[in-house]
Order: structure tokens, then sequence, then C-alpha cells
């Protein structure tokens, strides 16, 4: 790994390791009335201002090719991601989605070989993928796997995990061309703007006084401030920086996050499992990000 690049992976680290803590406020939110939906059409209106105060100056892509594949990363990455996870939940057991949207770097390394012509399938790239997914089935299962499977809940569950990739690959195509704030911005207007349809199917229920508690709009700003508009534009960064491939795989680390942050704030254990699990997350993760992709 190039000494420059140190700090656009740690970047990528520091956004998967925030994005990991965030089920906290959203389960803080949920037990205070607000529904999936709303949280997110919230969460993406405050950010879309927060990044429209800062970069306002260019509103529209140069082309509408750009200006749809913009639409897209809004979509995909945003709407699309939210919907098809949450519902997931809904539908199957929380590990098999976990385990499912975990498979977003794999995803991301497959479409990658075949739409994108200087990324080439090595034994090095596979085997470190497969070690880091290994990893997330034993963090996530805990050595106690049980083969409880529902169809329509884990192809919405990989429905999430392939939405991310695509995002992941828009993303490197237009980091070449517009900066990251600009495409940050737009991934916050369509993902909104395709949100805000949902609420004809699932109409706003959340009275507007409840944003006055003060638990509420402080889980709430987190999640739009920080776990949106920093982590979506340092993500965002990180992939125009050290590509697609690379950043994807940090996802990877996402329940070595979820563990240690229960470890710590809700005094879970760590068991045995646990640690294995995450030894081979790290040795995937490092196998892959030697590469030179």
């Amino acid at each position: 790994m190039k000494t420059r690049d140190l700090f656009y992976h740690g970047l990528a680290i520091c956004t998967v390791a925030i994005w990991g803590v965030t089920f906290v406020n959203t389960k803080v939110l949920l037990l205070h009335g607000l529904t999936p939906l709303e949280i997110f059409i919230i969460r993406f209106f405050i950010a879309y201002c927060c990044t429209l105060l800062i970069s306002h100056k260019r509103l529209l892509a140069d082309n509408w090719k750009d200006e749809f594949l913009c639409f897209l990363l809004g979509f995909v990455g945003g709407t699309l991601y939210f919907m098809t996870e949450n519902t997931a939940l809904k539908l199957s057991l929380v590990n098999n989605v976990a385990f499912i949207v975990c498979t977003a770097p794999l995803l991301t390394m497959f479409l990658a070989v075949i739409f994108m012509k200087d990324v080439k399938l090595s034994w090095q790239l596979a085997v470190g993928s497969v070690l880091a997914l290994a990893g997330v089935a034993l963090v996530i299962y805990n050595g106690q796997f049980q083969l409880k499977l529902n169809p329509l809940g884990d192809i919405l569950a990989l429905g999430a995990a392939l939405s991310w990739a695509v995002y992941s690959l828009i993303i490197k195509s237009l980091s070449a061309r517009y900066p990251a704030l600009f495409i940050t911005r737009k991934v916050f207007f369509y993902g909104l703007l395709t949100a805000l349809l949902f609420l004809i199917p699932y109409p706003w229920n959340f009275p507007l006084e409840g944003l006055r508690q003060p638990v509420v709009w402080m889980n709430l700003l987190f999640l739009s401030v920080v776990a949106s508009t920093m982590c979506f534009f340092t993500w965002n960064y990180a992939v125009k920086k050290i590509g697609a491939l690379k950043t994807s795989n940090y996802v990877y680390l996402n329940p070595i996050t979820t563990v240690v942050a229960s470890y710590i704030f809700l005094h879970e254990p760590m068991t045995v499992m646990s640690f294995i699990g995450s030894a081979l997350i790290l040795l995937g993760v490092a196998m892959v990000n030697r590469l030179d992709i």
C-alpha cells in the first residue's frame, strides 16, 4: 500500500466504523415512534441542506447522461438500498439480512471484473474476499448458524447488497469528472426525491412536535450530519482516491465495529468466534487492499 494512500484508507475505515454503530441511533428513534421511512427522509433532508450550504455553485451535471447517473446514485445508494434492507429485516432473520448485505464487496468485485476492463480476477482477490466473508459469517452467526430461509426477505437483502455494489461502481465513474461534495449532494437530493414517493403507500404518521424531544433530534442530527453528510462525503472521496473495490472491501469491517460497540456500550461479551471471525475479516481485507486495483 502506498504511503500517500494511507489517509484515504483511514477515511474509509472511519466511515465504516461510524456506519457500524448507527444501529443504536436508529433503534432509539424506532422505539420513539418514527418509521424507517420517516427516519430516512429526515436524515437525507438535513444532509441535503448541509451539503447545499457548502456546495451550491454548480446545481446540475455537465450533461444529461451524468445527471441521470447522479439520479441512479441517489436511488440505488439511498432509497433502494434503504427500503430493500429494512423490508428484508421485517421478513427474514436479522442475522441472515446482515450477512447477505455484507456480500456487497463480493458483488462489487464481480461487477467490476465484468464491466471494468482494468480489473482482473486474481487468486489473491478471490481468496481475500472469501476469507473476509467467512469472517463476517463467524462474527454474525457466532457459531450458531440456523438455516431458516425466507425467499422474499433474503432476495430483498441481496437486492440491497447489489444496489450498494452498483452505487460504488457508478461513484467511481463519476468521481473522475466531478468533486466528491457535488456527487454527495446529488445523492441526497435524488435519494430524498425518490423516497418521498413512498409516502403515497406509507403516509407520514409521526407528530412534528415529537421532534422537539432531545433524544429524538439529537439522534437525528447524528444520523444526518455525521453518518450521512460527513460519511457519504468521506466514502465518495475514498472511492475517488483508492478505487471502488478497495473502498467497498471495508464494508466487511462493519460486523467488527458492531461487536466492539456492543461490548463497550451494551456490555455484551466478545466470544471466541467473534475474535476468530474478526481476524479472518482483517486478513481478507488486508489481502485485497495490497493489490494494485
